[in-house]
């Protein structure tokens, strides 16, 4: 299926590719976002809550809070943050970090009051996220985490708004192009939005465990077993999908050479994501910790770091996790 524009789109597959965008939030989640907004100021366009507390999966008391914010430009918006902070921000670098690599993931601490307060930050600028959602995007990151359930909880305008969900929209429609050569033959709803998350969580250096995906999956399928439904259906007045009794096929199945440059792709995808982990040590406060926390929460096993470890964990710690982390994961892409 040729690609389209995110405009182009008739009105019941544009409200399916947004699903969920518009479902409400809890009162942490809100306060959080309004926080947010505000501290990256007045260049902040939009406000995008994903990850575990959205999507209503498990979490763990020391759980961040995970957030796109949207901005116009990089430097202004650290700056305000900067301003916000009390223990301030490197604005400058994290604008030059956020223009070579792009998202920047960093932590922000909100002020007590009586709920959550710890946020985990994606910054990306407007026309960042554009290419990210884009049919040729750098790499997977964005798009793994936006075709997922997602709330958008804040904007500036209705102008902004409607470009974030163009954005997302052109990021869920896009699923059958990156994910066709993973695709069984025979699918439905549910086995496509397995066939998604296998091929984003392998694309990925990950704690969690192989069977992680049958829990988000159970936890969205509320949004994303609709959502594909339609889109499917979508394809197939397209031809680009056939529909049999067991389900749905690839009428023209993707070649040996086309499945070994998706692999290659997502391989290089790895790549990039795996070196976002060096801006972690620049920009995220308590990056260390923050690790080492989320490899013990999704694992269940305990770390215990040596000394050596915690003075040098880029040159002792970090051959160490990416071994046990990847020991726990297999599957796609394959």
């Amino acid at each position: 299926m040729p690609p389209t524009r995110p405009g182009s789109d008739d009105a019941s597959l544009r409200a399916a590719l947004a699903l969920g965008l518009d479902l409400p939030v809890g009162d942490d989640a809100q306060r959080l976002a309004t926080f947010l907004a505000r501290a990256f100021g007045p260049g902040t366009v939009a406000l995008l809550h994903y990850g575990s507390h959205a999507q209503g999966a498990e979490t763990g008391p020391d759980s961040a809070w995970d957030y796109f914010v949207i901005v116009d430009a990089y430097g202004p918006a650290y700056r305000a943050l900067a301003a916000t902070l009390p223990r301030g921000f490197p604005a400058g670098r994290g604008a030059l970090f956020n223009r070579v690599l792009p998202p920047n993931v960093i932590s922000v601490m909100a002020p007590d009051t009586g709920g959550a307060r710890l946020a985990k930050c994606c910054v990306l600028s407007e026309r960042d996220l554009t290419r990210a959602c884009s049919p040729r995007p750098g790499d997977h990151f964005v798009r793994a985490r936006l075709f997922q359930q997602t709330h958008l909880v804040w904007a500036r305008d209705a102008a902004g708004r409607a470009r974030v969900v163009d954005a997302i929209a052109s990021a869920r429609r896009e699923t059958f192009a990156w994910g066709r050569p993973f695709l069984p033959p025979r699918f439905d709803a549910r086995t496509y939005g397995r066939a998604l998350l296998e091929v984003s969580y392998a694309s990925e250096i990950r704690p969690e465990a192989a069977q992680h995906v049958d829990v988000l999956l159970d936890a969205q399928g509320g949004t994303l077993i609709p959502m594909f439904e339609t889109l499917l259906a979508h394809l197939e007045s397209r031809g680009a999908v056939a529909r049999f009794r067991e389900g749905y096929g690839d009428p023209r199945p993707p070649g040996a050479m086309t499945r070994a440059f998706a692999r290659a792709w997502f391989g290089w995808s790895k790549v990039r994501a795996t070196l976002r982990w060096l801006k972690y040590v620049a920009l995220y406060d308590d990056w260390l910790d923050y690790v080492v926390r989320k490899i013990e929460r999704r694992s269940g096993v305990r770390l215990e770091l040596t000394e050596r470890e915690r003075r040098w964990p880029l040159v002792f710690l970090w051959p160490k996790a990416v071994r046990f982390i990847a020991g726990r994961r297999g599957g796609r892409p394959s």
